[in-house]
């Protein structure tokens, strides 16, 4: 009796806390659930997603877009635009981890914004090196690419409700400036190069913001929707039931209310009328209408801004292909989560590759554009297309496998850390806290407050 008096509160917990064990260790193992980690599925299914961008966008590139009646083909017409924008909208996906899928607060921005500005400067000279490339073959969009990253750096300061809507307005009234702003200069550059950066700068940044195949303002509609796709807990099955919802939604409203615009209440007609103000032929502006155009479109009539053709930058054009941009994302991301173990093998032999690839699609879109501006390819369309896709799988896997990441993504990785961690650094020397201890002392464990503990926690800082 006096023993038991004697003990204290401490005492009895640990006690109680061995007995569990013990009767934990007498109970029969019980065998992990099939499930796939969904955090894993989750980085597989986004890869994926970039893989599958990847491939569509070499077979816009390398595959015929009109057949013998001049028509454009189903590839052309299935993915000229889409993998495009599907790679911006991923690329917004891709700010959202960096940032740790969370609002960066402005006290601790400072090493974003460095890897932001880095990875910007990193993939635009990329873009520039391939200038000498032919744009006829394939437009290079990186250099466009860094000027959208630069542009997104206010986005990461934001709450995701108002990124949403920064993305809406956007894709709402971009095109619009066009028709409201001074007539801008013709664009005159194909694929920027760095002596056309050094010869006049101001007239390339015009153009890949504003006036050039992919602009970067109107493009920052997708970062947005990008951003607030990585925010989401892409874990939950519910979340990507409505992300699938949304997209087939977006992309369906997109195409109807266009069709409705154009041919019910008048506006292919007026287009026509305007013809002669616009500055196209009858051929051309045929031609823009079914195949698309280079960026924007003519401020002949306003009716312009209801077509919904591949890079023109309208609203049905950037609401349509946002919304097959997420409803990719997220059959990759339900892909990724098949739970039946036969099932589940069948589609890691088609998932697995594309994540391969997806994991490094800024060398394999580098080795392509050099591919096909090369004596190398020599193949016919289908031939030559089959033969990228086989080899930037296999290669794509093979190195996954041994290597892991990609050597241009590799590079630019070491870039943006060491740019993050030096504005870490000084951002801290400016507030006084260089030479502190990298530890330092946590909240008390709520156990540690109700039995009144005084023991100190420490944890990696």
């Amino acid at each position: 009796m006096n023993n038991t008096a004697n003990l204290s509160w401490q005492d009895l917990d640990r006690s109680a806390q061995a007995n569990m064990r013990a009767v934990e260790a007498r109970r029969p193992e019980v065998p992990p659930p099939a499930d796939p980690p969904v955090g894993r599925a989750r980085l597989l299914g986004v890869d994926a997603a970039r893989g599958v961008a990847l491939l569509t966008m070499i077979a816009v590139h390398s595959l015929p877009e009109s057949d013998a009646a001049g028509r454009p083909t189903w590839w052309f017409t299935a993915f000229a635009g889409r993998s495009s924008a599907a790679f911006a909208v991923l690329a917004g996906v891709g700010i959202a981890f960096l940032t740790e899928r969370r609002r960066v607060r402005p006290a601790a921005g400072s090493g974003i914004v460095a890897a932001l500005v880095v990875r910007a400067l990193a993939i635009g000279a990329i873009g520039l090196a391939l200038g000498y490339t032919d744009a006829s073959l394939a437009a290079v969009i990186l250099p466009s690419y860094a000027v959208m990253f630069l542009l997104a750096i206010p986005l990461v300061f934001l709450p995701t409700w108002l990124v949403a809507v920064t993305g809406v307005v956007v894709a709402a009234g971009a095109s619009a400036l066009y028709h409201v702003l001074p007539p801008l200069p013709e664009p005159s550059y194909e694929n920027p190069a760095f002596a056309h950066l050094l010869d006049n700068p101001v007239a390339l940044l015009t153009e890949l913001s504003l006036t050039g195949e992919y602009p970067a303002v109107a493009w920052l509609a997708y970062l947005c929707a990008g951003l607030v796709i990585g925010r989401l807990t892409l874990t939950r099955m519910r979340v990507i039931l409505g992300m699938l919802a949304t997209g087939v939604a977006l992309a369906a409203t997109a195409l109807v209310a266009s069709s409705i615009l154009l041919n019910r209440y008048g506006g292919l007609q007026q287009i026509n009328l305007t013809q002669p103000k616009s500055g196209l032929d009858a051929t051309e502006t045929a031609e823009l209408l079914r195949f698309g155009g280079d960026g924007n479109t003519p401020t002949s009539t306003w009716w312009w801004l209801a077509v919904d053709s591949p890079h023109t930058s309208t609203p049905p054009d950037l609401v349509g292909t946002t919304g097959t941009a997420i409803a990719l994302i997220a059959l990759m991301l339900l892909a990724g989560r098949v739970a039946r173990p036969l099932l589940r093998r069948a589609v890691s032999v088609l998932l697995v590759p594309l994540a391969a690839a997806g994991g490094m699609t800024l060398t394999l879109y580098t080795g392509h554009i050099m591919f096909i501006n090369s004596n190398v390819d020599s193949f016919a369309p289908v031939p030559g297309y089959l033969a990228q896709v086989v080899v930037i799988l296999l290669f794509a896997t093979a190195w996954w496998a041994t290597a892991g990441r990609g050597p241009l993504e590799g590079l630019v990785t070491v870039a943006t850390r060491s740019a993050r961690r030096l504005a870490t650094w000084n951002g801290r020397r400016r507030h006084g806290r260089v030479g502190m201890s990298m530890y330092t002392a946590a909240a008390p464990h709520p156990h540690e407050r109700l039995t009144g503990t005084r023991a100190t926690r420490w944890r990696y800082r």
